[in-house]
């Protein structure tokens, strides 16, 4: 059973009716229990990094997702869930995230002046190793932060956007999207499919 997590970071309703035009069978997981009964997870989200590891915590949902990965079942993390893999977050402060993966969620209006922020649109992603997710596409992006691995080997793909960043992560069962995969059409479904397999 694949499940998503519901802790009021945004909207999920795009990723479960995704999903259900994939056919695929799925659980909202609002309470501790439920997580037991998800072989895969999908952290999705949006909005600011501080609010949704303070909504995470609250709800006692570190805990269960730290426990998720460390028995060896796949999560996805989609634009912030993404984002809350690392470590650490300089969103509106200095904020700790749930450190699956080593690295930073850094701002692009550090980086970039002569581009609109937030990054917003369509965009490609350019595959940087082996894996069965082809992330060779240009998929929907919305962001104004972008995540800096400290391994190089997590990186699974990388896009230009004034600087290139990392745009989608790969590191055992653990998988991250910066972009919409729920909002990229078919390319974007694809990618959803196969988390499946994983």
């Amino acid at each position: 059973m694949l499940g998503v997590i519901e802790y009021g970071a945004g909207n999920i309703r795009s990723v479960l009716n995704a999903l259900d035009f994939l056919g695929i069978e799925s659980l909202v997981i609002n309470n501790c229990e439920d997580f037991d009964k998800a072989s895969h997870l999908i952290l999705p989200g949006v909005g600011a990094f501080g609010h949704g590891m303070h909504e995470l915590q609250r709800l006692g949902f570190v805990n269960k997702i730290l426990d998720h990965v460390n028995n060896k079942k796949p999560l996805l993390g989609i634009c912030l869930g993404m984002q809350l893999l690392f470590e650490k977050s300089y969103e509106q402060g200095e904020f700790e995230g749930l450190g699956i993966l080593k690295g930073e969620v850094l701002p692009f209006s550090k980086v970039i002046d002569d581009l609109r922020v937030p990054h917003v649109g369509w965009n490609e992603c350019k595959q940087s190793k082996d894996s069965h997710f082809n992330v060779n596409e240009s998929y929907y992006f919305t962001h104004s932060y972008y995540c800096a691995p400290s391994n190089q080997e997590d990186i699974l793909s990388s896009t230009e956007y004034g600087v290139e960043f990392t745009s989608s992560v790969l590191s055992d069962n653990v998988l991250g999207f910066q972009f919409h995969p729920e909002k990229s059409h078919h390319d974007g479904l694809m990618l959803l499919k196969k988390f499946l397999e994983m």
